[in-house]
């Protein structure tokens, strides 16, 4: 592709790899996601500066994938000696084609689904956008390959302008940033052999997912410094199963369900408060009972689980909090059910029952520590699930686990037992109290005001990238004792989710998105603005590449942990 785009300007050379990128069905979960990653790799290898320097151009498996995937390291160094490095980074999977309906077989196909929106009719500004012939439309090209792009136009412009570069920068691709994020989690084992090998010092991420308007109007373009966490807080919930005909008698677990739905969902009560930034509630992502079919018994069990973001709070506050929240819940659920029990035995005139309503809340860790206290093996049960379900889903098998320790337990107790699922993304943002994070604040401050006198554009910074990006896995803020929380109540996390917290800690990397700019990200009318996203996002990442890595030439690094 080199001969192709080796004379184009940085605009025409973006387009050009965005189109070829999105043409390759790299949906989650699927062997495109291989298939990408070996075309860029064959893009970047055409580049002189990898000709010249073949292993600087590299592929890592990702281990115990079951795909197979693989991430792309590219590395170019600067005219100096100097080790100080900025990673760009960026994910090439997508989501699904399922909102593209009919048009399933054109989702890949820039030119095709521009040629529909030109005459859509069903809504005037996506049929204006195409028709001003400033946006591509097609399933990743605004999340992210488009973003992807720009940094291989970047690193093919800084090969062969050495000269400006004081410093180096690390290319890397990955997958499995829309699930479990295997890509960004497995590529930090190459990061530290890197670091180690090479004696590369790490002083800034770039990221370019996807920015795009908060509100109508909006014309800001938002500069994140930092990236939102995210927990998955999942609830097993036992009741008293009975028959439809002595319901009153039971002990409903959809009810408790529907009632934890009802309090978290949405909740904006629940979020931290932080002016200024897009801080996002609570959303139940899952919730269903565990009746494998019809019977007029009433369910056994329920489940549910939610999407949690986290912004300067740590899961100890957030399990803390769901804690008081589900006892509250459950506190009014049983006065409910003796309230209408109580009705019942007035409007019948029957004697009425001994019965208790009585719901026990307890965390997954505070259950396993009761069943070990009376007696119960609790280790030989899990690993029975776990030996028995290697390839289960991992929220599925967590659940499983639950399910089976509370088979093992004699005791029929009502219960909601709280813990924490996979994924668990860390927060990673910049503090005002840390003279490295000041210092990086400032010199943001002062590239994109230069950027704005340049292009007329508008910049806004926020604190916090508000969707879900791997530059969480840079840095992590919590320290042992914070992450005890989660941990104790992830069962099994070693094993089933293994995070290095060890080596993001001695990495902390701060990390910047700098997004392509584009409307109705996982939506069927995805698109990215390419005035924006192919020629002023490119420079303003030269640039800040350049400004970083010149601030620091001759200095020892305050970004680096030591």
């Amino acid at each position: 592709m080199y001969e192709q785009i080796r004379s184009l300007p940085t605009k025409d050379q973006v387009e050009q790899i965005t189109e070829r990128l999105v043409g390759i069905n790299s949906i989650n979960g699927t062997y495109g996601e291989i298939e990408v990653v070996e075309e860029i790799y064959q893009i970047l290898r055409g580049f002189p500066y990898f000709q010249k320097h073949p292993s600087h151009v590299w592929l890592q498996k990702v281990p115990q994938d079951p795909l197979g995937r693989v991430n792309l390291f590219a590395y170019v160094g600067g005219h100096t000696q100097s080790k100080k490095t900025i990673l760009y980074h960026a994910h090439i999977d997508t989501v699904g084609i399922e909102d593209f309906g009919f048009l399933k077989e054109q989702a890949f196909s820039p030119g095709s689904l521009l040629h529909y929106y030109r005459s859509y009719a069903s809504r005037e500004e996506v049929r204006g956008d195409a028709q001003s012939g400033n946006w591509m439309f097609g399933r990743g090209a605004l999340d992210m390959k488009s973003g992807a792009a720009v940094h291989i136009a970047n690193v093919l412009y800084f090969s062969e302008h050495q000269e400006e570069l004081p410093g180096n920068i690390l290319l890397v691709i990955n997958g499995d940033e829309e699930s479990e994020h295997r890509g960004i989690t497995s590529a930090l084992s190459e990061l530290q052999r890197l670091k180690e090998g090479r004696n590369l010092e790490y002083v800034l991420a770039i990221n370019t997912d996807f920015v795009t308007p908060l509100y109508d109007g909006d014309q800001q373009k938002y500069i994140y410094t930092g990236t939102a966490g995210k927990l998955l807080p999942s609830f097993s919930i036992f009741g008293r199963e009975v028959h439809v005909g002595d319901t009153l008698a039971g002990i409903d677990p959809n009810y408790i369900a529907a009632k934890l739905t009802e309090r978290l969902h949405n909740n904006y009560q629940l979020t931290e408060k932080i002016p200024g930034e897009q801080v996002l509630p609570p959303t139940c992502l899952q919730q269903r009972d565990t009746k494998e079919r019809y019977t007029v018994q009433t369910a056994a069990s329920s489940r549910l689980y939610f999407n949690y973001f986290i912004y300067e709070s740590t899961p100890e506050d957030v399990l803390s909090l769901l804690v008081k929240e589900t006892e509250k819940i459950c506190e009014h659920v049983e006065q409910y059910f003796q309230q209408q029990y109580n009705h019942y035995s007035m409007i019948t005139s029957l004697p009425e029952r001994k019965l208790s309503w009585n719901i026990e809340v307890s965390t997954y860790e505070q259950y396993v520590k009761e069943l070990e206290k009376r007696g119960i093996e609790t280790r030989s049960i899990i690993e029975s699930v776990l030996d028995e379900n290697p390839r289960l889903e991992l929220r599925e098998l967590c659940f499983l686990i639950v399910r089976a320790l509370r088979e093992a337990d004699t005791r029929e107790q009502a219960r909601v037992i709280l813990f924490f699922a996979p994924p668990f993304l860390p927060h990673n943002f910049l503090k005002n109290d840390n003279d490295r994070d000041r210092q990086i604040q400032m010199s943001l401050t002062s590239i994109l005001a230069e950027m704005e006198a340049e292009t007329g554009e508008i910049f806004s910074v926020k604190k916090f990238f508000p969707y879900l990006a791997d530059g969480s896995f840079l840095s992590i803020h919590e320290t042992e004792e914070q992450l005890s929380s989660l941990l104790d109540n992830m069962p099994e996390w070693e094993q089933l989710y293994r995070i290095p917290f060890d080596a993001i800690r001695q990495f902390d990397i701060p990390s910047i998105n700098m997004g392509v700019y584009g409307k109705d990200g996982h939506k069927w009318s995805e698109r990215v603005y390419k005035p924006y996203s192919f020629v002023t996002l490119p420079e303003l990442i030269r640039k800040t590449t350049k400004r970083f890595l010149n601030e620091r030439q001759n200095i020892d690094s305050p970004f680096i942990s030591k």
